[in-house]
């Protein structure tokens, strides 16, 4: 009879454990004191992290898509993921703090001390730099504000438990880089764009079966979370063009074969295409450097 209250007080310790490491972990507020933020650095930064790509309104052209009112759906194997409201509203993020920002960008845990799926790709933006994200927020912070309520997002059981993604933080969470090869200046910058910034590896590189990136194929491809189609091998083992061609496609749209670009992607692409070209030139020269995987 004795095992029965040893079993209830070892669950009991397990439970209290689990809820102690699944615990949301904010940025401490000293990581950010004294930085101050520049919106004309954070207009590049916003366009190279793809913002209003995903925070747009469905639909979206020209100045609109400055309003970062959200709603658009992202459909995967988990559910269907709605962007949120970040325009500077009380909708929004009107009121956060840079520390507020920051743990939200770099940690997935919101001002309320909640986790937030990582469809919002914070597993990249945890490489960026807190002065880049000071820049961004004071960009932000100067974009059309929207008073549209951000919707839930069509998650079912068990996914829609939150406290579980801490789990999923201490198992897919890091901050070194994927590519960690010795680099020139110029590859460095490139893989700060494509591994922090732009999350390249968000959509090109496979997952396992709890949404966590498959590093060692990194960039090598991976089916379209919506279930239509694949997202391509960008890898030297299947992009066989040249580092001018590859500035050309992020400038353009166009490849060497005449083909334009399609989907999500041209959002990307137009993203790219308001970098300067030295900073498009140090992605093709990462893309060129990264390991070929078949």
């Amino acid at each position: 009879m004795r095992v029965i209250p040893t079993v209830l007080a070892l669950a009991v310790i397990g439970g209290g454990l689990g809820w102690w490491l699944t615990a949301p972990a904010p940025l401490p507020p000293e990581a950010t004191a004294g930085l101050t933020g520049d919106a004309t650095r954070g207009e590049q930064v916003f366009w190279a992290s793809g913002c209003a790509s995903c925070h747009m309104a469905p639909g979206a052209t020209g100045e609109a898509q400055l309003v970062l009112s959200g709603g658009q759906k992202f459909p995967s194997p988990f559910g269907t993921f709605v962007a949120p409201n970040i325009s500077p509203s009380a909708q929004g993020i009107g009121g956060w703090s840079l520390a507020d920002f920051a743990s939200a960008v770099t940690r997935g845990v919101s001002p309320e001390g909640q986790h937030y799926y990582p469809a919002f790709p914070y597993a990249s933006f945890i490489r960026m730099e807190l002065q880049d994200v000071a820049d961004l927020k004071a960009y932000m912070d100067g974009l059309p504000p929207s008073d549209t309520a951000s919707l839930p997002h069509e998650i079912g059981f068990p996914f829609n438990i939150r406290r579980s993604l801490g789990g999923w933080k201490l198992l897919f969470l890091r901050d070194d880089w994927v590519i960690d090869d010795p680099l020139t200046d110029d590859e460095a910058r490139g893989r700060y764009i494509a591994e922090a910034m732009a999350h390249c590896g968000e959509c090109h590189t496979p997952r396992n079966a709890l949404g966590g990136l498959e590093t060692g194929r990194w960039l090598a491809g991976a089916p379209n979370p919506s279930g239509q189609g694949t997202i391509p091998n960008i890898t030297p083992a299947k992009l066989g063009w040249s580092a001018d061609e590859i500035v050309e496609y992020l400038t353009t749209g166009f490849t060497p074969e005449f083909d334009s670009v399609g989907g999500h992607m041209a959002h990307v692409v137009e993203n790219m295409a308001r970098l300067p070209e030295a900073d498009r030139q140090a992605v093709a020269a990462y893309l060129k450097k990264v390991p070929p995987s078949p």
